[in-house]
């Protein structure tokens, strides 16, 4: 307990440096879950991508980012255990926050997708059960956890075949594929205005206090649909037919499509910046919880509108800095994408996310995106996929957890013998 009150100064200002920097590391590596597939298909280019992404990622994460948080993200450790040495709960959260925030930044070097949930929950998993004890750590949540390696990329990468196919079947194998696009494009932009909506509702105004139940969020996400397919159906009429025979005219039905991946990098912006904002602010919370209590330990804590500030701040800084490594690694290196192929991936994963938040699945929004790319890639035969690339990120996955474990493990040791 002292530890606390004569150090409680020195451990707010390492909270906000390291919660800055784990902010930045999402923003560099996980806003191109929002962003890889709008600029791989060239629907906008990486100057537009960040503009939209410096609006609506900072929105969600400003205006939606959490007036409560967990103090420890995902419930995979009691608050509990840290009752009677609450200086552990706080070189733990800086552990947490330093080591994520390090494997972020190599990751994004690299050019790898990784999961910045599973970067921070690995971290916390490391201090806590070498600094701790084995017993205070919920394994059976970690277990989940890394079920979502193979369950959510793969319920993703099933959805984005098929809807690939489908766009094939009723549009590329059309007799007249324009004519196609114009009938058909309509209900697939209903289709992304429903689903995207449904992520917002569900995942991104999770955290303003608005009291909305399931059927009230279905029906606006349905009503948000339909609106969307009448701009969309409106702003299709801008789009004329080029005076050139057959499989030529592809090129203007991607045009078509284009007009979806700028509605769903906005939406998708938004409910990422609001979601996992988290992943930088809850230990930043815990800590600054711990010491205004001076020393109490509570499971949830309020948080400060300055610290969304900083996540906030951190992605966007982020994403400007050092995010077209990542963006250009989902959005091209996978595999090629167009307009039609980024929309079938974009939908398959905001559809994985939605189905997986109704039935409590953890998953990765990363992995769920990687594996609707994957999808995509497939639909046009596996020499269509760069397997090279897709056996890198698959091994940055397996590493996820345990990097950020081992250096949270060290960096605790660090702070523990530094402080007493």
């Amino acid at each position: 307990m002292s530890i606390i009150l004569e150090h409680g100064n020195t451990f707010i200002l390492m909270a906000c440096l390291f919660g800055f920097f784990m902010a930045w590391g999402i923003g560099a590596n996980d806003v191109a879950n929002a962003m890889g597939t709008s600029v791989g298909s060239k629907a906008i280019t990486i100057k537009q991508a960040i503009i939209i992404a410096i609006i609506f990622e900072f929105a969600g994460a400003w205006l939606a980012g959490g007036e409560v948080t967990s103090t420890i993200r995902k419930g995979i450790v009691d608050a509990e255990v840290f009752v009677g040495n609450p200086e552990l709960l706080v070189y733990g959260m800086l552990a947490a926050l330093l080591a994520a925030g390090t494997w972020l930044l190599i990751a994004s070097y690299f050019g790898w997708p990784v999961s910045t949930t599973h970067s921070i929950v690995g971290a916390i998993v490391g201090f806590a059960a070498v600094g701790i004890s084995m017993d205070s750590v919920h394994w059976d949540g970690v277990g989940k956890i890394a079920m979502s390696w193979v369950t959510s990329p793969l319920l993703s990468g099933t959805l984005g075949f098929l809807l690939f196919r489908s766009v094939q079947k009723l549009i590329f194998d059309a007799a007249d594929p324009f004519a196609a696009a114009k009938r058909y494009v309509p209900v697939y932009i209903f289709l992304v205005g429903f689903i995207v909506a449904l992520v917002t509702f569900t995942k991104g105004l999770k955290h303003l206090g608005l009291e909305i139940t399931t059927l009230e969020s279905i029906g606006y996400a349905v009503l948000s649909g339909l609106a969307l397919a009448l701009l969309g159906f409106w702003l299709e009429k801008s789009i004329k037919r080029e005076q050139t025979p057959g499989k030529l005219q592809i090129a203007n039905v991607e045009k078509v499509f284009a007009l979806l991946m700028i509605f769903t990098a906005c939406a998708m912006a938004f409910a990422h910046g609001s979601n996992d904002v988290a992943n930088a602010i809850g230990p930043l919370a815990a800590i600054l919880g711990v010491i205004n209590a001076a020393g109490e330990v509570t499971s949830k804590v309020a948080t400060p509108s300055w610290v969304l500030l900083i996540g906030a701040g951190g992605i966007v800084a982020g994403l400007v800095m050092y995010g077209h490594k990542v963006i250009a690694t989902v959005g091209s290196h996978i595999t090629e994408l167009t307009p039609s192929r980024g929309f079938a991936a974009t939908l398959a994963t905001a559809t994985t996310v939605v189905l997986a938040s109704g039935i409590g699945m953890p998953i990765s929004t990363t992995h769920t995106l990687v594996g609707g790319v994957l999808g995509v890639g497939l639909a046009r035969g596996l020499a269509a996929l760069n397997l090279r690339v897709v056996g890198s990120i698959f091994a940055s996955w397996l590493v996820t957890l345990p990097a950020g474990a081992i250096l949270s493990i060290i960096i605790f040791f660090i702070l523990k013998a530094s402080f007493g």
